[in-house]
């Protein structure tokens, strides 16, 4: 979603505050990656401290790095915090032995459903090499979780739908920061999930400033040009909600298991900087802890139908579930088959 900070009335919490527990995260208003109207651009080393629940002091909005182009943060803060609640929910379902797990995110309103196999000895292991196992397995579920809702969320955005009805999505789906940013989110919740030594809030805060001045976030005036440099090329319009964007990035990694972002070229203050991409969560990173996992999504939206043909190939008998692993590739072929006819002047990664 793109409200930013015009409408920033109606934000509103999914769930109550605190961490895990049950509690979801804070619904946040991401931004256009564009200098207009409703954009905001905060100084990068004035970004406070993350907060999983209200209150707290952290700033979103776009800021420009070298090596991975805009991020919208709050994008990176919602993927984060899916991951950290995700994580919390998976392990507590290994922990009870479950086989099955079910949940629902927002914005978009669907239904995601988890198979679970254990490794092999499982029953008999000790509470504590089970908790040790779990804790590892649960977290890199979580990250692949909050990765595929994102992904999920802009798909859904590209065939219509809309979190307010009046309120279009579909110029920012798949916008060229949106999936570089929300895979950032899930990389820096793990990383700050492993830091046992400190509490989640801290913990993201000083991964998420590591990792951006590693990428060279640059000056907030840099990040406003970058985006101002590309204005009649990647987009154009002045006040959002107006907004055209030609310039999208469909890379969710199915291709060679990286994202890669999409930088401005020949800026002055990023010559000789190297783009960094970064590979996306796989369920394949299970087998090695001896567990297994299937997830399938049940589509909550009037858009579901198209969707599903798709994902089906128009098949008379197709089922009413997305399996990622299957779908996701037939779904995004249509979406980069349809991109030209729906964007004039499309520039697409």
């Amino acid at each position: 979603m793109r409200f930013c900070s015009v409408v920033l009335a109606i934000s509103v919490l999914v769930g109550v505050t605190g961490c895990g527990g049950g509690s979801k995260p804070l619904l946040r208003l991401g931004c256009y990656p564009s200098p207009t109207a409703g954009t905001t651009f905060p100084d990068p080393q004035m970004l406070g401290t993350h907060s999983y629940s209200r209150g707290g002091s952290d700033r979103n909005g776009i800021v420009y790095t070298c090596r991975g182009g805009h991020i919208d943060l709050a994008h990176l803060r919602i993927a984060a915090d899916w991951t950290m609640y995700l994580t919390d929910l998976a392990y507590k379902s290994m922990m009870r032995n479950e086989r099955t797990f079910a949940y629902r995110s927002k914005p978009a309103p669907s239904r995601y459903y988890v198979e679970l196999e254990y490794p092999a000895g499982w029953a008999g292991m000790s509470a504590s090499e089970k908790e040790r196992l779990a804790r590892e397995a649960s977290l890199r579920l979580g990250e692949y979780l909050a990765f595929l809702a994102s992904t999920w969320h802009e798909i859904v955005t590209w065939f219509g739908y809309k979190f307010v009805a009046v309120l279009p999505e579909f110029s920012s789906s798949f916008s060229w920061e949106d999936n570089y940013s929300n895979l950032l989110g899930t990389r820096l919740a793990a990383a700050a999930l492993r830091d046992v030594g400190r509490g989640y809030d801290e913990a993201m805060t000083i991964a998420l400033d590591k990792e951006l001045a590693d990428l060279g976030v640059q000056p907030r005036r840099v990040a406003i040009w970058a985006g101002e440099r590309m204005r009649g090329q990647w987009f154009t319009g002045h006040v959002v909600y107006m907004v055209k964007m030609k310039r999208r990035n469909f890379d969710i990694g199915l291709d060679d298991g990286y994202v890669s972002p999409t930088v401005v070229p020949e800026l002055t203050q990023c010559r000789g900087a190297q783009a960094k991409p970064y590979p996306v969560p796989s369920l394949g990173s299970l087998n090695e802890l001896g567990f297994k996992a299937r997830v399938k999504i049940k589509p909550k939206i009037w858009e579901s139908k198209k969707i599903l043909n798709i994902a089906y190939g128009g098949a008379a008998d197709r089922g009413k579930l997305v399996d990622p692993s299957i779908h996701f590739g037939p779904i995004m072929d249509y979406i980069k088959q349809d991109a030209p006819k729906r964007i004039a002047g499309l520039i697409a990664d």
